[in-house]
C-alpha cells in the first residue's frame, strides 16, 4: 500500500479552524469579518475537494481499475466509500450535504452567500478531522 501524505489537507483544516475562530471574534461591520468569512468559504471548498481526492485513492483497491475510480462523480466517491466501509453512512450523508452546499455557494454571489456555509463549519471541521483519522488508521492497518 502506498503511503499517503495528509499534510496539505491537515494544513487546510488548520487554516479553516483559525479563520473560523477569528471570524467569530470579528464584528460583521468590520472588513476583517469579510476577510475571515471569505477565507472560511474558500477553505471549505478546498477541503471538500481534497477529501474527495483522498477517498479516490483509498477506493482504488476496491474497483476494477484506477480509471473506473477516476470516472466516478464526486458524490459517487462518497457513496462508494460508504459501501466499502471506508467511512460511516452518517459521515457520508453529511459530506453529500456539504457538497450540495458547496455547489450552491459556488453559484450564489449575494450578500448572504456564505451564511449557510458558516452554520455548517463547526460540524464540518469535526467531520473532516474524523475522516482524516479514519484514513490514517486505514493506512496504518494496511502497513501492519
Amino acid at each position: 500500500m502506498l503511503k499517503y501524505d495528509f499534510s496539505y489537507l491537515e494544513r487546510c483544516v488548520n487554516a479553516l479552524s483559525k479563520a473560523f475562530q477569528l471570524l467569530q471574534k470579528s464584528k460583521p461591520e468590520e472588513i476583517d469579518y469579510d476577510i475571515y468569512r471569505s477565507a472560511c468559504v474558500k477553505e471549505f471548498e478546498i477541503i471538500i475537494e481534497q477529501c474527495g481526492k483522498m477517498l479516490r485513492k483509498f477506493l482504488k483497491p476496491y474497483l476494477h481499475s484506477s480509471k473506473a475510480v477516476d470516472q466516478l462523480y464526486f458524490k459517487e466517491v462518497f457513496k462508494q466509500s460508504v459501501l466499502r466501509g471506508i467511512i460511516t453512512p452518517e459521515l457520508g450523508e453529511r459530506f453529500l450535504e456539504y457538497r450540495d452546499n458547496r455547489n450552491n455557494t459556488a453559484h450564489d454571489y449575494g450578500v448572504n452567500f456564505a451564511q449557510e456555509t458558516l452554520v455548517l463549519l463547526p460540524q464540518f471541521i469535526c467531520d473532516v478531522s474524523e475522516l482524516l483519522e479514519t484514513l490514517k488508521s486505514l493506512q496504518n492497518d494496511t502497513e501492519s
